[in-house]
């Protein structure tokens, strides 16, 4: 957490997707999308793909779909395989 503190982009990403997931420590959906939220306005591409998985679990898709477009456009191929099974779903 001391990382996080700092702005580390890659500490916020691991303790968001911990929280989130509840890997290693208590589940905390909202604190872990909070963490995400930290580094993905800051550019993290991976916090942004997970923002998107996020959305698309509480059935946001519209939100889902944008932060994936977000991600793609930086490179992440993940989240246009992503968008291309939320479209074939009729999502």
């Amino acid at each position: 957490t001391e990382a996080a503190e700092l702005g580390s982009l890659d500490a916020h990403y691991e303790l968001g997707n911990s929280y989130y997931h509840g890997h290693g420590v208590e589940e905390d959906m909202p604190g872990g999308v909070h963490h995400l939220q930290q580094a993905a306005v800051q550019g993290h591409v991976e916090s942004r793909h997970m923002l998107g998985v996020a959305e698309y679990r509480n059935g946001n898709y519209e939100l889902a779909s944008q932060h994936w477009m977000i991600s793609t456009k930086m490179g992440f191929e993940k989240s246009l395989n992503a968008i291309k099974e939320m479209f074939k779903r009729g999502q």
